[in-house]
């Protein structure tokens, strides 16, 4: 087969290329290049630029390349962003996959995994999120990821197209170095960027209902998570029609206390933290049961925290070369 990763030029999506041509499969990349990094496709991997909303260029990417499965990861994706611009969000997400979606089936493409995220379950009260755990997104991003889920169901079930939606948790590490993520906007790399600038790292809360009182979160490899993506296209791929809603975690909660002093202790720094008022929104525990994705897929997560900490390190200091002398 070969498939279309829309997004493959970003943080995941060039995990998931990697994973994909690793594993055998022919991919193909579609980046608009606004957050992707075209250095992170692979040599002999074909990249199209172009927007999830262009119907036109997505028609002919998956007529020239005989596209017969899409993996799509291409979205915006900060949820602070998402409440001032939730007009954007929709249009980016929702209407971008719409428009995927109409292609894909108008090509009579055979597969389809959806890129989702936890963050379409809210603020659950359970100890174990899983796959029904009732949906409640507190933030336009989590809406556009639950309604993308809809819309890629009710698609799979109208036209016969096989799919799975596959809703990450807290992802972290690198593969390789110049695979690591250049944002900063999850809680690895922020403290990495305090601790760059030889300042303490920030918790946000710590009275939370949590055994040390700050938010416990659960943390996934972005290589296991890339593992995932395989398993699920070869699933679709070996039985049409099939619809998949897959949590994709370890299932261990990972406070935000502890996750800063294993960064301390992983990269020689010695910075407590200080703690800031709790952000609005953010639920005390969301842990992932990932029995589901075991039991379908044959998949589990092999890394732990200290290697999604050490693999993301050494990508950091690749572009950080001050932060590795402190």
């Amino acid at each position: 087969m070969t498939w279309l990763i829309t997004g493959g030029a970003g943080y995941i999506g060039a995990h998931v290329v990697r994973a994909m041509t690793e594993a055998g499969e022919q991919a193909v990349v579609y980046d608009d290049l606004s957050t992707g990094i075209a250095e992170r496709v692979p040599a002999g991997v074909p990249l199209v630029t172009g927007s999830t909303l262009d119907a036109e260029r997505i028609a002919h990417t998956l007529a020239d390349h005989e596209v017969t499965g899409v993996v799509h990861l291409a979205a915006k994706k900060q949820v602070g962003e998402s409440v001032d611009r939730p007009l954007h969000y929709y249009r980016e997400n929702v209407e971008g996959l719409r428009v995927l979606l109409e292609a894909v089936t108008t090509a009579r493409v055979a597969s389809f995994v959806f890129s989702s995220s936890a963050a379409v379950y809210g603020m659950p009260d359970v100890q174990l999120v899983t796959e029904e755990t009732p949906c409640a997104p507190m933030s336009p991003y989590g809406e556009t990821k639950l309604a993308g889920e809809w819309l890629v169901r009710a698609t799979g079930r109208a036209t016969g197209l096989s799919t799975a939606s596959l809703r990450y948790f807290n992802v972290a590490g690198a593969a390789a170095p110049e695979l690591a993520d250049t944002g900063v906007f999850n809680l690895i790399p922020m403290v990495f960027e305090k601790l760059t600038e030889n300042a303490a790292p920030r918790v946000f809360g710590d009275d939370y209902a949590t055994p040390d009182g700050t938010c416990v979160r659960d943390y996934i490899h972005v290589a296991d998570l890339a593992e995932a993506h395989v398993a699920a296209a070869r699933a679709l791929q070996c039985a049409p029609g099939r619809d998949l809603t897959l949590n994709i975690g370890r299932g261990e909660g990972v406070s935000v206390r502890e996750m800063i002093d294993h960064i301390n202790t992983l990269t020689g720094h010695h910075r407590p933290p200080t703690v800031h008022p709790p952000r609005p929104g953010d639920p005390a525990r969301v842990v992932a049961s990932a029995d589901r994705a075991t039991a379908e897929l044959g998949w589990k997560a092999k890394h732990d925290v200290q290697d999604m900490i050490a693999s993301a390190w050494e990508g950091w200091v690749r572009l950080h070369p001050e932060a590795g002398r402190g």
